[in-house]
């Protein structure tokens, strides 16, 4: 029978390190979630006590007064799950693997700890006293185990206490409330702005594919819609911000990959043309996000807002998303295309995927090094977004990418200097492309971008310089 105990603990084990690490690391990046503060603070208590019974019981039975404590250790980790699933259920809505794993993770670890009671009654009987065992690989399992799960809570209880450093509350000023409707609203860039609005007391209509999702995100204090149909033609928004886009970074650029990052931009624009032609009354400003990829990977010389577009597959899809705003002038409709560089924030974007090698001591410098950066400041951004929502004199097409425009090897340089780590890598451009593909143009090429426009507005970058905004983000 104890056999069997202990075989279920190792399925325990393994299934919650697939939690952990598939699941709120990859899928949810839970560390990375600004609501996630005490669903992590109650993993840290309920995984550091994890370790205590992996390790304990791998190597002893619990004898007297042993067994009451191990009960009560039982106890606390049953009510700390029961407390994480309500918790969970009020502050988002989780993957169905997610939802699958927890199912099986409950009755594996129910009736394993039905079998342990089994044993505890002639254990308490026992003298007060940790009686050895030795289960042979498996008591090693456990200690392996129980080290990981030990480290995983160390890891979320800092994650639980840095987490509200995710929380820029920025204070953005609109002039006055208004009315939004925006796409892409749960992503990286769209959740920072939408949790900024919201505490200004702004109203938001959010668009997106995934309703329910996003009305838990936001504890329902959004109204979230999966089309246009969905608003009535006498509905008034004061401004549309497009932030619609599957992500760009990440799985290789085959030909169906490319027809979902375009459509997933184009396909959302189109549906929020069509509301603004049927509006009744149409709404005073669109801000329609785009990239400075729309330059194409190759450039002498420093490239402004008046550069022509350049080529390749990032470049004509950033022409052709652009292209569909050009309706907005006849429906008198104030736009602003804003050309996002890299945003760097905590949460999410680039940033902390580009810093993780810095981390471990494994940075690299990409190809020759000499391709410039263009990046931005998440909170440079969430302001230059208000003001184009705010200032009716905003228009057209602006560079959002702060005034210095490093080298990726300066990036490399100063990154690791912040880190107190060495740079001995350096990966040649050939096998980036051979690995990547037409992907591998995003890294090992660019212009250097000069954000002309906001410089002649005289817009007040707070982090002009890459130094300073790595000191606050890193």
């Amino acid at each position: 029978m104890i056999d069997l105990f202990i075989n279920l603990m190792i399925l325990q084990a393994l299934m919650g390190a697939f939690d952990t690490l598939y699941h709120h690391e990859v899928k949810v990046a839970l560390p990375r979630c600004p609501t996630a503060r005490l669903e992590l603070a109650i993993h840290a208590v309920r995984s550091l006590l994890y370790g205590v019974v992996f390790m304990g019981l791998a190597w002893f039975e619990w004898g007297g007064y042993w067994a009451l404590l191990l009960i009560g250790i039982v106890f606390v980790e049953v009510a700390l799950t029961l407390w994480d699933f309500v918790i969970e259920d009020t502050t988002r809505l989780l993957p169905k693997s997610e939802r699958i794993t927890h199912t099986l993770l409950a009755i594996n670890g129910g009736a394993a700890f039905l079998l342990l009671a089994i044993h505890l009654p002639e254990w308490f009987h026992r003298p007060t006293a940790l009686y050895a065992v030795d289960y042979g690989w498996r008591s090693w399992f456990l200690s392996i185990s129980a080290i990981g799960v030990a480290a995983s809570g160390l890891r979320d209880a800092l994650a639980a206490w840095s987490v509200q450093r995710l929380d820029l509350q920025l204070g953005l000023d609109l002039g006055r409330h208004r009315r939004l409707l925006i796409s892409g609203g749960t992503g990286f860039i769209g959740g920072a702005l939408c949790r900024e609005l919201l505490r200004s007391g702004h109203d938001i209509t959010l668009l997106t594919r995934h309703p329910v999702a996003a009305a838990v995100q936001f504890a329902g204090k959004v109204r979230a819609v999966r089309g246009t149909a969905e608003l009535s033609s006498g509905e008034y928004f004061d401004a549309i911000v497009n932030l619609a886009g599957a992500p760009v970074v990440g799985l290789p650029w085959t030909a169906a990959r490319k027809c979902v990052i375009a459509g997933s931009r184009l396909n959302t624009t189109g549906d929020l043309l069509r509301f603004v032609k049927r509006a009744r009354r149409r709404p005073g400003a669109w801000i329609q996000a785009s990239a400075i990829g729309y330059y194409g990977p190759n450039s002498e010389t420093p490239v402004d807002e008046a550069a022509p577009a350049g080529e390749g597959f990032a470049a004509d899809l950033c022409r052709r998303w652009e292209a569909m705003t050009a309706e907005l002038a006849a429906l008198e409709v104030r736009c602003v295309i804003l050309r996002f560089g890299l945003v760097f924030g905590r949460s999410g974007g680039a940033l902390p995927m580009m810093l993780m090698p810095y981390r471990v001591g494994a940075g690299a410098i990409l190809g020759d090094g000499k391709q410039h950066m263009g990046w931005i400041h998440i909170e440079d951004l969430l302001r230059l977004i208000a003001l184009s929502v705010a200032d009716d004199s905003m228009q057209g097409k602006i560079n959002a990418v702060a005034p210095d425009s490093p080298t990726y090897e300066e990036f490399s340089r100063v990154a690791a200097h912040l880190l107190h780590r060495p740079v001995l890598l350096r990966i040649p451009a050939s096998i980036l492309r051979r690995l990547l593909g037409e992907m591998a143009s995003m890294f090992v090429d660019g212009p250097r971008i000069i954000p002309q426009r906001l410089s002649q507005s005289m817009f007040e970058f707070r982090f002009p310089e890459l130094r300073g905004a790595l000191m606050d983000l890193s």
